[in-house]
């Protein structure tokens, strides 16, 4: 689809969110519906963490009406600020679903608003899934476009591009026309934030609500008549070039519209940084063939540029832990797991996964791909053993299969501390184009079902 040189990228994107209907995109849905699911395991695994316990205690007090569902809590915000809190849920431990080209955690800043919006309005399933699959089109798209050297130069590119996927989508579910989707676009530019620097605490969880937040925001203020620059994302002093380099508009806008960017997402089995992967299957591995982990004198990790900038560091918390070579190195070998329990404090700061990490190297292998990895090990009877991962399970070449994000959900309600009732939200999910009201999705002591009337009341069951 060629750009249009007077409207701009905004106003193009804009069309294809505004002219999209769901029979366009049906063929997604079940992708979407498995990205979602992994949205709600994500967020109900977090769901009482001190941080979003800070952050909601913070919010309350300014709240509007209180319309919108803190996902796996009782309290309730509006749909600015629930939308806010649950993309910090869905993105705190490391655990949501992963565009590869691009490292875009595509689901929390856009599932969040749009969940939140939906319950709002009392909106359908349908409404949602088709704005969830467009929001992440979008943000996917701009992120091709200024991949890698956006996220190279420190942008969080999650938070950054984000907020345009959350403004897409909001706008779409408010019926907004296709000027005032490209406003809220050219809005959402004004607004992106969010740095690398801050992946360790919870900083960086801050710009990831804020991406939701705000792309809900701008999507408000779009109906309201504010507008933006025709060319607020490409321009000579607009987004990209401000955050970055030129943007790849072949990259942008090459198959829009044929081809759907969510077709690509993937889902963690590790609550770590993607590129971890492959260094804890390496280990799972290599486990299976030593007969005694003490005689583990030294391990060595090879692997690309990006694998060793994000994680060859030194462990001081949980948040390192789960960005450190070093770290799911003890947990894969030792432990012989790698899931939240085992990047929790209590297992970071035992006296033998602790010392362990001392015996892990990183080198770099400019020949390896990012997300891949190769770990030796050297015993104290002098013998090498050596593993390589090229796809890590959870990667398109090994994906999740629908059983696993089932079980992972259920896995993150428990470990999470919610009262909420995971066979009712993987159902809800599952049938989420079958319902006509939203709400009780976003309740877990109920489940959504198809109607069995015309009235919208009669969609949900208590």
């Amino acid at each position: 689809m060629p750009q249009n040189e007077v409207s701009g990228v905004s106003r193009t994107l804009a069309d294809l969110v505004a002219v999209t209907s769901w029979a366009d995109i049906a063929a997604q849905e079940h992708e979407a519906k498995r990205s979602l699911l992994n949205f709600f395991a994500t967020a109900l695994g977090s769901a009482h963490d001190p941080a979003v316990t800070i952050a909601l205690r913070t919010l309350l007090p300014f709240s509007g009406p209180a319309t919108s569902t803190v996902i796996g809590r009782t309290e309730r915000l509006d749909a600015m600020g629930a939308a806010f809190v649950n993309a910090i849920s869905a993105n705190l431990l490391d655990f949501d679903d992963t565009h590869p080209e691009t490292i875009i955690h595509p689901a929390a800043p856009v599932a969040a608003p749009a969940l939140t919006l939906a319950e709002a309005r009392k909106l359908s399933g349908r409404e949602v899934l088709t704005a969830f699959i467009l929001g992440v089109e979008i943000e996917c798209r701009i992120g091709n476009a200024v991949s890698p050297r956006h996220y190279a130069r420190g942008w969080h590119i999650t938070s950054t591009c984000g907020i345009f996927g959350a403004a897409a989508a909001c706008a779409k579910l408010l019926g907004l026309s296709a000027e005032g989707i490209a406003n809220a676009i050219g809005i959402a530019a004004s607004q992106s934030a969010g740095n690398v620097e801050n992946l360790p605490t919870a900083a960086k969880n801050v710009s990831v609500g804020n991406a939701a937040r705000n792309g809900l925001f701008a999507a408000f203020l779009a109906q309201q008549g504010y507008e933006a620059a025709p060319r607020a994302i490409e321009g000579p002093l607009g987004w990209a070039r401000a955050m970055g380099d030129d943007p790849d508009l072949g990259r942008l806008l090459d198959g829009l519209g044929r081809t759907w960017e969510i077709s690509k997402n993937t889902y963690k089995p590790y609550p770590a940084g993607i590129v971890f992967h492959a260094v804890i299957d390496a280990c799972f591995a290599l486990r299976e063939r030593i007969e005694r982990l003490d005689q583990v004198e030294a391990v060595t990790v090879q692997g690309s540029a990006l694998l060793l900038a994000r994680g060859d560091r030194a462990v001081g918390n949980e948040r390192d832990a789960r960005v450190s070579i070093h770290h799911c190195v003890a947990c894969g070998l030792l432990v012989g797991a790698a899931g939240v329990a085992e990047f929790a404090r209590e297992t970071v700061f035992r006296p033998d996964i602790a010392k362990f990490r001392e015996k892990v190297r990183a080198e770099l292998d400019a020949s390896m791909p990012d997300g891949a990895a190769r770990v030796a090990i050297r015993l104290t009877s002098g013998e090498t053993i050596t593993e390589t991962v090229m796809s890590p399970r959870g990667s398109l070449a090994d994906p999740l299969r629908d059983h696993d994000i089932e079980a992972k959900l259920r896995e993150s309600v428990r470990t999470g501390g919610s009262d909420w009732d995971a066979d009712r939200i993987i159902e809800a999910v599952w049938r989420l184009d079958t319902c006509n009201d939203i709400p009780g999705l976003m309740n877990g002591s109920r489940i959504l079902s198809a109607p069995s009337h015309s009235s919208r009341k009669d969609a949900l069951q208590t």
